[in-house]
């Protein structure tokens, strides 16, 4: 079935009423009238996409300033109503930060230039920015699903995985399924004495305390006398095998240690936080697949190679500078409208027609943006799953490094690309950042010695790639991390337009960092384009 036979058209009469509804009260009284008539549907639920109306937008043109994932998912769905959308993107290929590094392809930042010589295999590249996709973000799935991106299950948790941490533990790495098993049996254990003294401040029935005993144990895996001595969840030094061999376990980490080492702080729990819990999953080949599926459905309405100058209101809406990057010509789009996706960080640094406030509101967003960065090799044996016995997952040390990330796709494959690092701490990104790109190799391969004893010998200098997003022309950052002050008086502001300005990504979600909320955010600002138009 055609996507526009359901779509709703309305008639002459409705839009007279709408529009004395606009003059009376605006575009927000148009888009709740619109609600109320059933002509459209509310921005605020993932699970609910814009649907406008058939031919709504005909004769109305929208400039879309950048083919990340919020311009495009808004031009897919204004053309869908007939608007004319044109897309200037500065880059040449689409997709912002949702990248993937191939051999041959170029990192180019502020300073300096790499060419990424990983060997050609389907499997072997990076993801510098997002990489995974939580299975409730619907709305950027459902464009998966409708655009044939295929997906696989990416390992975000594996308790094969391990912790580290220079002040404890002798700095040894220790198994992820210790450190969590042992940690609980020891809570477990201290919370049973409590129950078991009446040490708590709610009185417990006796039938209660016995379940609640139960609970306990299982919980934490106590012996019957309800002390942690140990469990097969942790592990063992000696696996279980065939004949006489039962396997040993191993004897519960020192509670001191666990105590010293700052696993607990969050990093425990981790893989259970609500956009990190599983099911995770990833585009087959890269998550620029999405950015390609986007592209099919839009490139036609993209200018590749488009560097955006000025962005100037007008009597009839706005008009769009920019400069052709190949030719150096100057050029100008006229449009009605305009939505700008690009990172506060970028934005702050065009001459635009803003309001004072408006302006200041955007510089307060673009101090905000993280120096996150992502360092890659390439191992020319996969030993994290020969030696560790690791698919997928994370290994988090207090090193700088922060984690290392294994490759959950080409499984027992000969070679692999492991992330070595991937750092969001601005402090240590600025320090990182501001090194040489063979130094921050060198720190890479240092720290994660500390994990893996003979990594360097293991990982390829020469294969390596490091990618520091607060150089990287046109992100100027990873993602928006917003300060209290500025949720309260920048960020409602950001969210209303400034005329016939209106912005779009990530950092107008309270999902930053994820495709979800750019792709959430284009919906919010298609709906209120659309309001507009049919007040006008």
């Amino acid at each position: 079935m055609n996507q526009h036979s359901t779509r709703r058209k309305i008639s002459p009469t409705r839009r007279k009423f709408l529009k004395l509804v606009g003059r009376a009260g605006g575009a927000a009284a148009v888009f709740t009238t619109m609600k109320a008539m059933g002509l459209t549907r509310s921005p605020a639920k993932a699970a609910e996409r814009p649907n406008l109306p058939s031919g709504s937008g005909s004769g109305t043109k929208v400039a879309i300033l950048g083919a990340g994932i919020a311009g495009m998912t808004a031009a897919y769905e204004l053309s869908k109503a007939g608007y004319e959308c044109t897309i200037l993107e500065a880059r040449d290929r689409p997709g912002g930060r949702i990248w993937t590094i191939r051999g041959g392809d170029t990192i180019a930042e502020t300073d300096s230039s790499q060419t990424c010589t990983f060997d050609a295999a389907d499997h072997l590249y990076i993801n510098p920015g997002p990489a995974r996709i939580p299975y409730h973000h619907t709305g950027l799935l459902g464009y998966c699903k409708e655009f044939s991106v295929p997906l696989e299950v990416i390992v975000n948790e594996n308790r094969a995985a391990y912790f580290q941490d220079d002040q404890a533990f002798g700095g040894e790495p220790v198994l992820n399924r210790r450190v969590v098993n042992d940690s609980r049996g020891y809570i477990a254990e201290l919370l049973a004495k409590a129950v078991s003294r009446n040490a708590l401040d709610q009185e417990i029935s006796t039938e209660d305390r016995e379940r609640i005993l139960e609970m306990i144990s299982s919980f934490g895996g106590l012996d019957a006398d309800y002390l942690y001595k140990g469990s097969s969840r942790a592990g063992y030094s000696t696996r279980p095998g065939a004949g006489l061999t039962a396997g040993e376990q191993y004897e519960p980490l020192d509670l001191s240690d666990l105590l010293k080492s700052s696993f607990w702080e969050y990093k425990m729990q981790f893989g259970e936080g609500y956009h990190q819990a599983a099911t995770m999953l990833q585009p087959v080949g890269g998550m620029d697949q999405i950015a390609k599926g986007f592209e099919r459905q839009v490139g036609n309405l993209i200018t590749y190679g488009t560097e955006v100058s000025g962005i100037r209101k007008t009597a009839e809406g706005v008009r769009i500078v920019y400069t052709d990057k190949a030719s150096g010509s100057q050029g100008a789009l006229d449009a009605n409208y305009v939505i700008c996706t690009f990172p506060l960080s970028v934005l702050n640094d065009v001459e635009a027609d803003f309001s004072p406030a408006f302006k200041e509101a955007i510089a307060i967003g673009a101090a905000s943006y993280a120096k996150a960065m992502k360092i890659g090799f390439q191992a020319n044996r996969r030993f994290w799953e020969e030696d560790y016995g690791i698919y997928g997952g994370i290994s988090w040390t207090e090193r700088d490094i922060t984690q290392i990330w294994y490759p959950a796709t080409g499984f027992q494959q000969e070679k692999g690309v492991i992330v070595g690092a991937y750092i969001w701490d601005n402090d240590i990104g600025e320090r990182i950042g501001a090194m040489s790109h063979e130094e921050r190799l060198r720190k890479a391969i240092e720290d994660g010695e500390t994990i893996h004893p003979g990594y360097g010998s293991e990982v390829s200098f020469d294969k390596g790639v490091s990618i520091a997003w607060d150089k990287i022309p046109y992100s100027r950052g990873g993602w928006i991390e917003w300060e209290e002050a500025g949720l309260e008086t920048a960020y409602p502001l950001l969210n209303q337009p400034d005329g016939p300005i209106y912005l779009a990504g990530e950092h107008l979600s309270y999902l930053t960092g994820w495709q979800e909320g750019a792709v959430l955010s284009a919906h919010q600002a298609v709906q209120a384009i659309s309001a507009q138009t049919l007040a006008a």
